[in-house]
């Protein structure tokens, strides 16, 4: 999730730079939406990454103890979901940077 965390800050840097350049480097403020864009983008692939690397884990144990009772599989599910979710955020996040940063910028 550190990774993820990384790509988000990337976003709002990449945000705010686009911001304060807007009035005066319009190239630089637009080389920026195409930044917020991939480093969103690559929130959410390390998000989904994460939980399917987390499953195949979590699948192993269970296949190495012979089972495991439905309180502890859904625990863990319930943690396997946090890594996409978190990832989706960071995605949302600069989809709406993009629009709002589009609309400013017209």
């Amino acid at each position: 999730m550190s990774l993820i965390l990384i790509c988000l800050l990337l976003s709002i840097y990449f945000m705010v730079k686009s911001f304060l350049t807007i009035n005066t480097n319009k190239e630089t403020s637009k080389r920026m939406l195409k930044h917020i864009g991939d480093s969103g983008t690559l929130g959410l692939a390390l998000g989904v990454l994460g939980a399917l690397i987390g499953l195949i884990t979590a699948f192993d144990v269970i296949e190495a103890t012979g089972g495991a009772a439905p309180s502890i599989i859904a625990g863990g599910l319930k943690v396997a979901i946090l890594s996409p979710l978190f990832g989706l955020f960071t995605f949302s996040f600069a989809k709406l940077s993009i629009l709002v940063l589009r609309l400013i910028q017209k």
